[in-house]
């Protein structure tokens, strides 16, 4: 059964990133047919592109923090999905032994007790802060 789920997992994780490069390939393409009179105006638009990024960087380094989740509350899914956007390998396995060791204590920010059983599968201190980074008490 375990066997299943992980050639599951596997597919849908390939979904996933065929999805994320189909996407980036098409903004690639849409980029590159872009009209050609929008040159002549480059200067015009140089001085409000140089002033865009300081005021868009909070917003777009904001916007792309993961979203962090109770490892006491949170659905397995719920975790996982957090776990992947925090760049953590094998997020499901991950997501699952998060939610066998619970209850975690609600006075612990840097959950020590996940981190101890954790270490029991040898998981690199990375990956460990990975998964810590993603979740909440």
């Amino acid at each position: 059964m375990k066997g299943l789920v992980r050639v599951a997992t596997t597919a849908r994780t390939f979904g996933t990133l065929f999805s994320l490069l189909l996407a980036g390939a098409v903004t690639a393409c849409g980029a590159a047919s872009a009209p050609g009179p929008a040159a002549p105006s480059a200067p015009d638009t140089a001085p409000a592109a140089t002033q865009a990024p300081a005021t868009q960087a909070p917003a777009t380094s904001a916007a792309s923090a993961p979203r962090k989740v109770s490892a006491n509350t949170a659905s397995e899914e719920e975790i996982a999905a957090a776990l992947r956007a925090a760049g953590v390998r094998n997020a499901e396995r991950w997501a699952e032994e998060v939610v066998e060791y619970r209850p975690y204590p609600a006075d612990d920010p840097n959950l020590t007790t996940l981190r101890k059983n954790l270490a029991k599968y040898n998981p690199g201190q990375e990956t460990t802060d990975k998964i810590v980074s993603a979740l909440t008490p």
